[in-house]
């Protein structure tokens, strides 16, 4: 009951005409830059992210949630109608939302994606609401040892299970992890990395990281394959849906909101494997599945509903224990670190009021992106034939500002550089970008957490053995890294095995 009468204060302070505003502003924001082609829903957070910089905690964080939710659903449109997903968890709604525009039905696809992401928005949303509490109380239990463990899962995680390449993995983590050593040593006072430029005796900002890698490699990848002639859009009208479109829809929204949301808020889920399992699903319970793979309406409304209800999954974990499980969630703790708020079980005790201003600012942001998403998709369509050569300019700008806001140094547009590179290394040699955030931002955290226990034990290695949920976490960690060799030496058949 206590929650419930949080989240009612909570839409009590999001309804006050200007914090209302900010939520509009947020949400059209958030779908204008992730419905450009290539951008994702962590890259727009990072970038817009400086946006924020100068308001209250309260007002950021409404605007903050819109542009959460917008970015996250304008990676749909641009799928349907250029077929080039801005991230991962996209690629499945470009199969068969592509081939529907293709054969005319660009409207039909871009209503059941809107309608499939409010669905299961507001479904994950409510799931949130009532799951997080237990989370938090589960947390407050934790000591030091089960922290370090959990983290250590969360590297483990994102490096072996969600990359292509286990050995990439750890490169882009060890990376991260450097990154995150840059400052001074809080238990020595020792400075580490600084290269001796006082500037970064205090390390180098999350956000600077997260705008270098995401936006500004992104720019410099696209401006080395840029082609100068704009993407053929398909053309769209107004978004509308048929009958036979909505009985074809909404078992999928529902499935796939099923799927999302507890992958979502795993420390290995992500939203890749949940669309996968509901288009899967999904080709499998129709009654029509001759038509997959030509443009099935099904194959839209599925897997986006399960990408937008892991969004909302990933918030749990990020809240309640301050551990992100994807991109997109770790850029969105790095805006809580930036206001010197920390995300984990003491946050609802801490900053209850911003917590539910939150949590509600997602509910109403969610409502307002179906509202303006109906009738201005034809807007949005034309947004994506703006000239590469100007998008992206418009991109490092707004990048370079960001970043020089942060603490106004030049040095930091200097770092902005250098990251860019980065990023653009990273993406030539197929590096994933996920566990160098991950590493900069979780990497501290668990050094902290780590020698606290060794600390607590008198620097006995046993200290890192707390209770039962780190044995638990470290027998997980030990399947997931053993699991490969498993499947290939004990679970192949035995007429696949190599003799010698």
């Amino acid at each position: 009951m206590d929650n419930l009468n949080n989240l009612m204060q909570g839409f009590a302070d999001v309804m006050a005409p200007m914090n209302l505003l900010l939520a509009l502003i947020g949400v059209v924001i958030g779908t204008a830059v992730g419905v450009l082609p290539g951008i994702g829903p962590a890259m727009t957070v990072a970038l817009l992210l400086p946006v924020t910089y100068g308001m209250e905690p309260v007002q950021a964080f409404i605007m903050f949630a819109g542009i959460f939710y917008g970015g996250m659903y304008g990676g749909s449109t641009t799928s349907i109608l250029l077929n080039t997903p801005g991230e991962s968890s996209s690629v499945v709604t470009a199969i068969e939302g592509n081939k529907m525009a293709k054969a005319g039905r660009a409207a039909q696809a871009l209503a059941t994606a809107a309608i499939g992401s409010f669905v299961a928005g507001t479904i994950g949303t409510l799931l949130l609401v009532l799951v997080t509490p237990f989370v938090v109380d589960f947390a407050v239990s934790l000591g030091a040892p089960d922290y370090f463990a959990l983290m250590l899962l969360s590297f483990i995680a994102v490096t072996s299970v969600l990359g292509s390449s286990r050995i990439r993995g750890f490169i882009s983590l060890l990376l991260g992890l450097t990154i995150g050593l840059v400052g001074i040593d809080s238990v020595s006072g020792q400075q580490r990395l600084t290269l001796g430029i006082p500037q970064l005796a205090d390390g180098i900002d999350v956000v600077v990281v997260a705008v270098g890698i995401f936006a500004v490699g992104e720019a410099l990848w696209v401006a080395a394959h840029l082609r100068r002639r704009p993407a053929e859009v398909v053309p769209v009208g107004r978004p509308w849906m048929g009958r036979q479109d909505w009985r074809r829809s909404w078992r999928p929204w529902l499935r796939g909101t099923a799927f999302g949301f507890p992958f979502g808020a795993l420390p290995a889920g992500g939203a890749e494997i949940p669309t996968f399992l509901s288009y899967a699903t999904e080709k499998r319970l129709s009654k029509h599945p001759e038509e997959f793979g030509k443009g099935a309406i099904e194959g839209v409304a599925g897997p986006e509903a399960a990408n937008n209800a892991s969004a909302a999954g990933t918030l749990v974990p990020m809240l309640a224990i301050g551990l992100p499980t994807n991109a997109t969630a770790a850029v969105m703790l790095a805006a809580f670190q930036s206001y010197g708020i920390q995300p984990g079980p003491l946050l609802f005790e801490r900053e209850a009021s911003l917590v539910w201003v939150l949590i509600a600012s997602l509910f109403v942001g969610n409502l307002l992106l179906l509202l303006l998403n109906l009738p201005l998709a034809p807007a949005w369509a034309k947004l994506l034939q703006i000239p590469r050569p100007y998008l992206y300019a418009g991109i490092l700008f707004f990048a370079s500002m960001g970043a020089y806001a942060v603490n106004a140094q030049p040095l930091d547009l200097f770092i902005l550089l250098l990251l860019g590179l980065l990023g653009f290394a990273m993406r030539r040699f197929g590096l994933p970008v996920l566990p160098l955030i991950v590493g900069v931002i979780l990497g501290p955290r668990a050094e902290l957490q780590g020698r606290r226990s060794l600390q607590l034990s008198g620097g006995e290695l046993s200290g890192l053995l707390g209770g039962p949920v780190s044995y638990t976490v470290y027998a997980v960690i030990a399947l997931v890294l053993v699991w490969p060799l498993i499947g290939r030496f004990v679970l192949r058949p035995p007429g696949t095995r190599s003799t010698p």
